[in-house]
């Protein structure tokens, strides 16, 4: 079916087939791209609709729908220098939700528009039941829910608010959950647009009442507004009663411990108070201030003594594609300095590292290249157009791998280079005979994607990581015939696991995760032996050094730190990308390197390449 937008028509459904309104006349296809197929929702500003973006289908290597929603504001009552007003303010604002929807929390803002006086802006999707709706079918939210809530939705407002911006309408309903229990932040750029274009209007207020503090109800809502409609949301979820319902108005208190269905704790009833404080100067002032009340910081944690710098970077790269995967060919490790490196723009580039020339670009993906691997003179490529490729070192494309149904993201060759171990969003692991390129074994390893697998360097394990939450031990074995028996399930992460890594020894397993964690696993035992806690966004990248003693993580908080394996110490943290850090790699760019010298290798959406050397070393970059 579509949808027609007309504000005014009086019969807005129609087929597929029509591209113009049966009953109005007006075009169905929005900037020659989006067709609305259903309403969501409507209020005072405007309306928001589940469209497909026909462009992003027709690009598909598969051709799969691609779902977004579309939100249309209807500017009311303003004059026509009122109207300029508040399309000066709608392009100002879209820039501004175009870097917020970069936060994997937060729908991604796709397009943003005007036709005539009506203002658009198209987001991602996201596929998931919102809390309201998980709140009438299921009950009450226990204790334990309303804690992760908390840890889950506090670092996303940490920031928003980083970024001089206020949500204005924090509720159940704005929060999705994720079938991979990811929560979403949603309705924000609508709730921050309406915000700009309502001051033209006189006497507007934005938020759902029930939710809002009481100086946002003013019209001077502050940071801490946020925080006190998520602690009425909190209240609401705990109790199932109506907001308005919790709220003594004649002695001017909350009551909602009164209509607890189970008694809750005093350090959650001590923090849900003082969110829902009338007085500003009595609450919370920061998302970081509730996280240390519930035992969890965002990274800002206290550190030893100040210790100068013992690593510094240089930049490489020509700036025109985020990068995704890196990979040090093994002539780098032997002294040629190659470095290998895929992103956005489909390529592989091979460079040379003292002179951060390109030697070499191999093209032959039709979508961003995701993940790399070497063994010997062959190079793997796994890419979001659902294909491995393998090449020779100079070049030569010799296979395409073709079987997997979705984005391969991430590859690993055995120790012996006889195996290609790949990981993609179609839930599958599969097991691949290099010399020939024939599939040999396809497991349905998780519940939902898988996002990175890890040969050990004695050959007998391969580990896998995913969207569930938990990371796989598999014991490989090759008689009488090959397959992978599960050893253990790692599931403590509260958040997708999205890297992992051995150590040289074969004896611990890494694990980085969006929880901000990283856990380091006795592959004997199975136990987490210690978790890493410091990073403030996703860790998405791990790198043991050749001697087994420090972990190298990069994180989407920009970062990359290293860490004591021995103690779980954190050594030093190295800022050199201006935005998300996406690969590391590591490998020594000398021939007469010795154990501790060794350079790491970073990739970020910043689009550059750092490289970085030990200070103390002989081979600064």
């Amino acid at each position: 079916m579509s949808y027609c937008v007309n504000p005014i028509c009086p019969q807005p459904q129609n087929t597929d087939a029509e591209q113009r309104c049966e009953a109005c006349g007006s075009g169905l296809i929005l900037h020659e791209r989006y067709r609305a197929i259903k309403l969501l929702g409507q209020g005072g500003f405007g309306r928001t609709f589940l469209a497909w973006d026909q462009l992003a289908q027709d690009q598909s290597p598969v051709g799969d729908p691609a779902l977004c929603v579309v939100k249309q504001f209807l500017p009311q009552n303003q004059t026509n220098a009122d109207l300029r007003q508040s399309q000066e303010l709608f392009q100002q604002e879209s820039i501004r939700l175009k870097d917020l929807g970069d936060h994997p929390q937060i729908p991604a803002l796709v397009d943003s528009f005007a036709i005539g006086e009506l203002l658009y802006l198209v987001q991602e999707f996201v596929a998931g039941r919102n809390l309201a709706i998980v709140l009438a079918e299921q009950g009450a939210f226990s204790e334990a829910a309303i804690l992760h809530l908390l840890n889950d939705l506090l670092p996303v407002l940490k920031f928003v608010h980083d970024r001089q911006v206020i949500h204005r309408d924090i509720k159940p309903a704005n929060l999705i959950r994720r079938e991979d229990d990811r929560l979403f932040l949603v309705d924000f750029g609508a709730a921050k647009l309406m915000t700009s274009i309502a001051a033209l209007q006189q006497g507007t207020r934005i938020g759902s009442p029930e939710y809002v503090a009481p100086e946002q109800s003013r019209g001077q809502a502050t940071f801490t507004s946020d925080l006190y409609s998520l602690g009425v949301t909190c209240v609401h979820l705990l109790t199932n009663v109506p907001p308005f319902s919790l709220f003594d108005g004649i002695h001017d208190h909350w009551v909602w411990q009164d209509y607890l269905p189970k008694p809750v704790s005093a350090q959650l009833r001590q923090i849900l108070n003082k969110l829902l404080q009338n007085a500003l100067n009595e609450r919370f002032q920061s998302a970081d201030e509730v996280l240390a009340a519930i035992g969890k910081t965002t990274g800002t944690r206290p550190t030893p003594a100040p210790r100068l710098p013992t690593w510094e970077g240089s930049q490489l790269v020509d700036g025109t594609t985020q990068i995704h995967a890196l990979a040090f060919s093994p002539d780098a490790q032997s002294g040629s300095q190659v470095l290998t490196s895929g992103g956005d723009d489909k390529l592989i580039r091979l460079w040379e590292c003292t002179s951060g020339k390109t030697i070499a670009t191999l093209a032959g993906h039709i979508a961003a290249v995701r993940t790399l691997a070497y063994t010997g003179q062959l190079l793997a490529s796994g890419s979001d157009d659902n294909t491995i490729r393998l090449w020779n070192i100079d070049g030569t494309e010799i296979a395409t791998l073709t079987s997997h149904t979705s984005p391969v993201k991430s590859i690993a060759f055995s120790p012996d280079g006889t195996l290609l171990a790949s990981g993609s969003w179609d839930k599958t692991i599969k097991l691949w005979e290099v010399a020939t390129g024939k599939e040999l074994l396809s497991l349905m390893a998780h519940r939902l994607q898988v996002t990175a697998v890890a040969f050990s360097a004695d050959g007998t394990l391969l580990a896998s990581a995913s969207c569930d939450r938990t990371a796989q031990l598999w014991h490989l074995s090759t008689t009488p015939n090959l397959r992978l028996d599960r050893r253990f399930t790692f599931s403590e992460h509260l958040q997708p696991v999205g890297a992992l890594t051995f150590n040289p020894s074969s004896t611990i397993l890494a694990t980085g995760s969006s929880d901000n964690t990283i856990k380091l696993w006795d592959v004997q035992t199975g136990q987490c032996l210690r978790t890493l806690t410091g990073h403030s966004w996703s860790v998405v990248a791990l790198a043991f050094s050749p001697d087994g003693q420090t972990l190298v993580s990069g994180s989407w908080d920009k970062t990359l730190k290293l860490w004591r394996v021995a103690t779980g110490e954190e050594m030093e943290t190295l800022n050199g990308h201006q935005d998300s850090v996406n690969a590391v790699t590591i490998g020594s760019l000398t021939t007469t390197s010795q154990p501790s010298e060794w350079t790491i290798a970073s990739g970020s959406k910043d689009k550059t390449i750092q490289l970085w050397q030990k200070k103390s070393g002989n081979h600064n970059l």
